[in-house]
């Protein structure tokens, strides 16, 4: 790389010394492309590809295809991320016991990479509020966990000051924090050119403020996981030692294998392209020892409950209704929320304004149950409903909207539309006619064929 600013090589320089001609080396060269399966939804064949050492659900491809052109990306078998991420599952696996029931907060979750990688370590009644800030990204972050379909997954849209009153509500809390993102710059060159050490500066003081929030929300013996994708001491090993001078926390130590190459610094552990599979990534481990606990009562969520003969109808459409207490909007939108997760929701609910209720599940219109694309794509919905397994060109044809024929034998109504065994939408097959109810937002606009 060119065009990387001096005063970032001379900081690097003082921090890596005679490796920074390797790390220069590891910036010029392409990046590593690598995806991380859904553990509970159908997927193809990874095993002849590279595993990431320290994700047993992480692999390397060898080159980057057009996940646009993959149905299996777009009906959520996997997701796309970054390797030396998804060491957070590594962390917080050696911590955790992950078969409790547990209320975790992944407090700056756009686009949803680390919340559909929480997601898939929890238990099933755990709760996992992703929470997002900036408006314009809470799109992409409600996207990606509809695609990945768990029940037990909400999302939020607030401030972390916003989160105060919950004070001692989460057991595990991740804070991968917006930063000057210096080991994103072989992937995004662009972002080289808006680094500058007044950037690093501005990033690390909005970086307290959030952990300064983010470290009241967590009881007592629970985690703190801070993250960063950069490399300075002022967003990573300053912030944290703030921290633990600040707040009544203590860092946790982890094992590591030393083949993975990470390397372990005095207050967290750093990924350095010239040493991993994976771009540049820093993770603080913080357990919590004392303070404040959230006292847990039975509140009573704001929304009006599904009639029961409407119950009864749309109990159809899941595999275990049984499980979920049913609710209708204003709107006339169906939610669904765990029968586990009423209490913890309805405290949410009174403080958190902006946020997503349980999974939509459809609506309905005089006696019928129209279903929703998120009942499509959720791991909930019921083995019954009739489907229709498409070709690669169908399925491709069916996600850019487009009208499909079908064989005289296919079944009528409301069909599954699928590509290997994986759900992708709702066709509603007429005698004369099928019509396509892919969300416009959902839909394939590049050119195909």
């Amino acid at each position: 790389m060119t065009n990387l600013p001096p005063a970032f090589l001379a900081q690097m320089s003082l921090s890596i010394g005679e490796e920074l001609p390797d790390f220069l080396k590891a910036l010029s060269e392409n990046p590593p492309v690598s995806v991380r399966l859904n553990p509970r939804k159908k997927h193809l064949d990874f095993s002849d590809f590279d595993k990431i050492p320290w994700h047993t659900e992480g692999y390397y491809l060898p080159v980057r295809p057009s996940f646009t052109l993959d149905p299996t990306f777009h009906a959520g078998a996997y997701y796309v991320q970054e390797a030396s991420s998804m060491f957070i599952a590594e962390a917080a696996t050696q911590l955790i016991d992950f078969q409790r029931d547990m209320t975790v907060l992944d407090l700056c979750a756009a686009p949803g990479g680390k919340s559909t990688l929480l997601a898939s370590l929890l238990s099933e009644n755990s709760f996992l509020l992703a929470n997002e800030v900036i408006k314009s990204r809470v799109d992409i972050l409600k996207e990606n966990i509809q695609k990945w379909g768990y029940p037990n997954v909400h999302v939020t849209n607030h401030d972390s000051e916003d989160f105060l009153p919950l004070e001692g509500f989460f057991d595990l809390v991740l804070v991968d924090a917006p930063c000057s993102g210096e080991g994103l710059f072989r992937k995004d060159p662009k972002a080289a050119n808006e680094w500058s050490p007044d950037s690093v500066q501005a990033c690390s003081a909005r970086q307290k403020r959030i952990l300064a929030n983010a470290a009241k929300l967590v009881k007592p013996d629970g985690i703190l996981l801070y993250s960063t994708c950069t490399y300075n001491d002022f967003e990573n090993k300053n912030n944290v030692e703030w921290l633990l001078k600040s707040n009544d926390f203590e860092q946790k130590r982890l094992k590591l294998n030393p083949d993975w190459g990470i390397s372990e610094k005095e207050f967290g552990y750093q990924f350095y392209p010239h040493k991993v599979r994976g771009e540049g990534f820093f993770l603080s481990v913080l357990q919590k020892k004392s303070g404040a606990s959230y006292p847990l009562s039975v509140g009573k969520l704001r929304a009006e409950k599904l009639p029961k003969k409407q119950v009864e109808a749309a109990s159809k459409w899941l595999k275990n209704p049984d499980k979920f207490e049913f609710y209708v909007k204003a709107n006339g939108q169906v939610f669904i929320i765990l029968k586990n997760h009423v209490i913890r929701y309805a405290l949410i609910d009174k403080v958190l304004q902006r946020k997503s209720s349980g999974v939509s599940i459809g609506e309905f219109k005089g006696n019928d149950f129209i279903p929703s694309h998120e009942l499509a794509l959720s791991i909930e919905i019921s083995d019954n409903i009739p489907s229709v397994n498409l070709s690669k060109n169908e399925a491709l044809r069916f996600l850019k909207k487009e009208n499909i024929e079908l064989e005289n034998d296919a079944p009528q109504g409301w069909v599954l539309a699928q590509f290997a065994g994986l759900n992708l939408g709702w066709m509603k097959v007429l005698k004369n006619r099928i019509n396509n109810y892919l969300p416009k937002d959902f839909r394939i606009r590049m050119d195909i064929f």
